[in-house]
């Protein structure tokens, strides 16, 4: 998708076609600047390979429990689905931050401060919340058939990025069943990296910028976009 010079490239974390899309991309567009959805903490942990900071015991005080627990199971998900395709997860942020320095090209980290997102999802959880996902974790593990064709996802393609309507479903019943995960984990960042990507046109007018996120927050993005511009 593409606003004035903006062009916004949605991709799945663990997904082998996101990687080549990123790269197809840049050999085409040849951007002035990349922008991911990464902040200092996360470039340096993929960077560096090494143990996120976020996760380590001593950073639970800061985000609190249950923001904590969260980045801890979705951080277990995605290094078990990772492993299915053969894709460490954050391989699609590592591969453009990668090229970009490869090719001399700068660097914009647009999301919000991992820290500061867990710790809001720890302040705004509700009873209501956990015990939904809770719910949800049993079903997954005694129903994983009949829960993964309730979200549609019985035929999805590790491989590359979901399509837009699996998307948009996603997005709505998250919305619906999870509404502080889908204001704290979405929308909130939605509107940060949408600021800082327009605040970074107007300071590089006329430089094009290619901006690596996840798929999930692309089209609400662009949107954001157009509103602030």
């Amino acid at each position: 998708m593409k606003y004035k010079t903006i062009v916004l490239l949605g991709t799945s974390h663990i997904s082998p076609k996101s990687i080549r899309a990123i790269k197809d991309t840049m050999e085409e567009i040849h951007p002035d600047i990349v922008a991911v959805e990464l902040d200092h903490k996360r470039l340096d942990a993929l960077l560096h390979q090494q143990q996120k900071n976020y996760l380590s015991i001593h950073a639970m005080w800061k985000v609190g429990f249950k923001g904590f627990l969260f980045a801890l199971i979705g951080s277990y998900v995605q290094r078990k689905l990772g492993k299915l395709v053969g894709v460490e997860p954050g391989a699609d942020m590592l591969t453009a931050v990668t090229l970009a320095r490869r090719n001399k090209i700068p660097v914009a980290l647009i999301d919000q401060d991992i820290e500061v997102t867990l710790s809001r999802f720890s302040a705004k959880l509700t009873w209501r919340e956990k015990g939904r996902f809770l719910m949800d974790i049993g079903r997954g593990i005694l129903f994983k058939k009949r829960q993964l064709e309730r979200w549609g996802l019985s035929d999805l393609d590790l491989q590359s990025v979901p399509p837009e309507q699996v998307i948009t479903k996603l997005l709505a019943y998250m919305k619906v069943r999870y509404p502080t995960l889908y204001q704290v984990l979405i929308k909130e960042r939605n509107v940060v990296m949408a600021r800082r990507l327009v605040k970074l046109a107007n300071e590089h007018e006329g430089k094009i910028i290619l901006a690596v996120i996840g798929a999930g927050h692309e089209k609400d993005v662009l949107s954001l976009i157009k509103m602030y511009s």
